[in-house]
């Protein structure tokens, strides 16, 4: 086990040196546990992006929904045992999926977060521009038009991968939705929504995120696209901490990443 010591300030530096600057709005994935002993925990690591990205930036995280059980039958309806036992998706209270990291967990519960309202693409943000990223989150097609990872793009956002498996990159979910590609796979899954009036009941429309959007490549294609990305000499790497970080543009990774795949599948 390393003897160092890492702190708020020296992963500040660490982001810095990446090339992570005052004012951007950047999506992280983390698996925190490989960044080493951090003084202060998960924490520490938010503080210092937000120190980084300075009073006028933001820091965005993929959120999902907890619930623990998959509630769902084959048909993407809530199986009618369950069905009044369901929780609402509520965003202002909602968990971060386990699965995620607890990275995410502590920017889906820090005071002044904004979280979108989609269930199944809530991305929760930190700073200047929270609500405008999160707010009015589609529930059809939650990855695409006017969806945050739209937003992201469109601001000239980035993705920092902070450990993460490059397969994890949920960027790349909004590239999927943009390219032109026969055959892609559509779901419907319904959610309860928490209303004024109480639980209101929504049948959302998507393309499917728990497999290859069309059939042919591997699992963790993601993986692939982020590294022949990386080969054109785009993008940094650098560690944060300990971990093996990875730091891109989100609009040139999705061109890239819709280039990819429709030149393989299109």
């Amino acid at each position: 086990m390393s003897a160092t010591v890492i702190t708020r300030s020296s992963l500040a530096a660490d982001l810095r040196r990446i090339g992570l600057s005052e004012g951007d709005a950047v999506m992280v994935h983390a698996a925190f546990g490989k960044v080493g002993p951090v003084l202060g925990g998960p924490d520490a690591l938010v503080d210092a992006l937000l120190e980084v990205v300075g009073p006028q930036g933001t820091v965005l995280s993929y959120q999902d929904w907890e619930l623990s059980v998959d509630v769902w039958d084959e048909h993407g309806r809530v199986r009618p045992e369950l069905r009044d036992h369901v929780p609402p998706f509520d965003p202002a209270t909602a968990r971060p999926a386990r699965d995620h990291g607890v990275l995410a967990a502590v920017i889906g519960t820090r005071a002044g977060v904004r979280r979108s309202g989609n269930p199944g693409a809530s991305v929760a943000a930190l700073g200047a521009r929270a609500e405008a990223f999160t707010v009015g989150h589609p529930l059809d097609y939650g990855y695409g038009a006017d969806s945050p990872f739209a937003r992201l793009v469109a601001a000239g956002g980035r993705v920092l991968m902070v450990g993460a498996p490059l397969d994890t990159m949920t960027l790349l979910h909004h590239a999927e939705h943009l390219a032109d590609l026969p055959g892609k796979r559509r779901i419907e899954i319904e959610y309860p929504l928490a209303a004024p009036t109480g639980t209101a009941w929504r049948v959302v429309e998507e393309f499917d995120t728990s497999e290859p959007v069309v059939p042919g490549p591997p699992e963790d294609y993601f993986r692939l696209i982020v590294e022949d990305f990386l080969a054109t000499g785009a993008g940094e790497r650098a560690r944060i901490g300990e971990a093996d970080s990875v730091l891109v543009d989100a609009p040139a990774m999705v061109d890239f990443a819709v280039g990819w795949l429709e030149s393989r599948y299109g």
